[in-house]
């Protein structure tokens, strides 16, 4: 655990120290977001951000090839895989960041760092579903692919709000990571594993950038930061995912539950950003837009449109995502009775804080 802990503060301060960098160098060339229709800032501000984030990852993806224990993961090609695809990524965002690129060059850009992270071997070798589920490997690596890019695109569609898609990420990486350590330990396996490594070096790299991006932000981590950030989430997700044996699974509740758990984890953890990914396509093409072209009806828009203020819409949906995440992870060391009773607990009061906060704020206005 110490080494993980190390390796978040290397990201956290190599992070943080370059965002500065990041901010000097968008403005030197150019990289600003100006102020267009579905935007919620009211002046131009500086993006790029992603590239400081990238530093933070690379950072500790060195120092830990030094460590004792956390060196072992580079036995296999996923974490230097992870760090080439994360990079490509990040390029790929830095260059729509100055450019505006079209949307065939930006899907071909991420479909091609996809497939680096799966020749690398983060793919799924089978589907944990109750039984190990064996499926051919031209299917699984399609599915894979398929799952990166997705989860890619979920990240940076819900980059809509300052520190929105940092938060979120960190939330759902520090839930990821405490589960994926936990079941590494209770199996009696090696603790020290990549999907546990990239979560640790992605919450620290978060953290060290919430500082500048938190409201009134300083800097947008831009598509360099969402598609870098979802990368991560991806590779952590099926490196864990799609290698765990379900019946190793631990839990004190019910083992018929704990055998979806691999999958039901990273969905939940996920949710929030899956689910605006999901009813953005569905709405686009019901009114005749292209799934690709952007809108000012995402979550947080919404969030924004009932009443909210901008740090109370990024700290409502920061609730959702924990509420959902904890209830779901709850379920592998919990009955499931007490696992849904605290969902549904965290649930309620996610919704009564979206619904009423705009109402209590109205009438103390009045």
């Amino acid at each position: 655990m110490r080494e993980y802990f190390l390796i978040s503060v290397v990201a956290a301060v190599f992070t943080f120290v370059a965002t500065p960098l990041a901010r000097w160098a968008a403005i030197r060339f150019g990289a600003v977001t100006q102020v267009r229709a579905r935007d919620v800032h009211a002046v131009p501000i500086p993006r790029l951000g992603g590239t400081a984030l990238f530093i933070g990852f690379a950072a500790a993806t060195l120092v830990s090839s030094q460590l004792p224990y956390l060196s072992q993961i580079f036995g296999t090609r996923e974490a230097v895989g992870t760090l080439i695809a994360a990079g490509m990524m990040c390029a790929l965002g830095a260059w729509d960041d100055f450019a505006e690129l079209n949307w065939a060059i930006k899907f071909g850009g991420q479909a091609l760092a996809a497939c680096v992270l799966v020749v690398s071997g983060v793919q799924f070798l089978m589907l944990p579903l109750g039984e190990q589920t064996v499926l051919p490997t031209p299917f699984l690596v399609v599915l894979s692919v398929f799952v990166i890019l997705v989860i890619v695109n979920a990240v940076n569609w819900v980059d809509g709000l300052d520190g929105l898609a940092a938060g979120m990420v960190a939330i759902a990486s520090a839930s990821f990571f405490f589960y994926a350590y936990q079941q590494a330990s209770a199996s009696g396996d090696r603790v020290f594993s990549t999907s546990a490594f990239i979560s640790a070096a992605t919450v620290g790299a978060c953290v060290g950038f919430l500082p500048h991006n938190f409201h009134p932000a300083r800097l947008f981590m831009g598509d360099a930061g969402s598609l870098l950030l979802g990368t991560l989430m991806a590779s952590a997700t099926i490196s864990f995912a799609g290698n765990l044996d379900p019946a190793v699974v631990s839990s004190t509740g019910d083992a018929s539950v704990a055998f979806m758990l691999p999958l039901l984890v990273p969905l939940a953890i996920l949710a929030v950003p899956l689910w605006d990914f999901a009813a953005s396509i569905v709405r686009r093409l019901r009114s005749g837009q292209k799934p690709w072209e952007a809108d000012g009806r995402h979550l947080h828009h919404r969030m924004l449109q009932i009443g909210h203020t901008h740090r109370a819409a990024v700290l409502v949906l920061y609730l959702w995502s924990i509420g959902i995440a904890l209830g779901l992870v709850s379920m592998a060391y919990w009955p499931v009775e007490r696992s849904l009773a605290a969902l549904i607990g965290l649930t309620v009061l996610a919704f009564a804080l979206t619904w009423g906060l705009p109402r209590w704020r109205r009438r103390r206005a009045l």
